[in-house]
């Protein structure tokens, strides 16, 4: 079934929103009950996050692919999958739709609209860890996208979930989510000031996994 550029574009913004209102939203809330207990915060945000990748993608997968993340359209349209003017539009709408997401969150807990975060997330081993995320991530979607398509939901879900346990930088993954993330100063946030580090680690991880993937091939069977 195919659908109209709106609807795909629509499903990305809708899905990217909902995914930061989850990241940013669970923050706040495993902040709140946490009583300070920074790793049951973190678990809180974890769970939450993954269980909405997982939710999301079976929504939106069959209109728009359930990108939500401008590394994994980079990907596609690499591949042929998609043009790259639909590319554009919908690394633009993801970014939109980010942000939507993050002043969403701040409204339901009664926050400012936008609040820039002071929560510092420099250094090489976090850029390090940003690459290694989004490189698992691409490997991850590619690998079961072509072998396991209707594993890829759950794939996703559970690869974030165990990401943001095993790199310094909490698996961001995601330009869209990275830059949204800049605009809260909560549990979840990240400096403006270190944004640029993590979204050239992110592309670097997204094309690497792409070309290695792409290089891949099975062995022809011969009699």
């Amino acid at each position: 079934m195919k659908f109209t550029l709106f609807a795909r574009l629509t499903a990305e913004f809708l899905g990217t929103a909902i995914l930061v209102a989850a990241v940013v939203g669970s923050g706040i809330m495993g902040e709140k009950l946490s009583g300070g207990n920074v790793a049951i915060a973190l678990l809180a945000n974890t769970i939450a996050t993954g269980a909405a990748l997982v939710a999301l993608i079976l929504t939106f997968g069959s209109i728009s692919g359930a990108h939500f993340n401008p590394v994994v359209t980079l990907a596609d349209a690499i591949a042929g999958r998609i043009s790259w003017a639909d590319a554009s539009g919908y690394a633009a709408v993801q970014i939109v739709g980010g942000i939507a997401g993050a002043v969403a969150a701040h409204l339901m807990f009664g926050l400012p609209v936008v609040s820039l975060s002071l929560h510092a997330r420099a250094g090489w081993q976090l850029a390090l860890s940003e690459f290694v995320a989004t490189f698992g991530l691409l490997f991850v979607i590619l690998g079961c996208s072509k072998f396991r398509s209707s594993m890829v939901p759950f794939a996703v879900g559970a690869y974030i979930t165990a990401a943001y346990w095993f790199t310094a930088s909490t698996s961001f993954a995601n330009p869209a989510v990275t830059i949204a993330r800049s605009l809260t100063n909560t549990f979840s946030g990240i400096r403006p000031v270190d944004v640029p580090w993590f979204l050239a680690a992110q592309f670097c991880g997204g094309l690497a996994a792409t070309i290695l993937f792409g290089s891949l091939r099975p062995v022809s069977m011969e009699r």
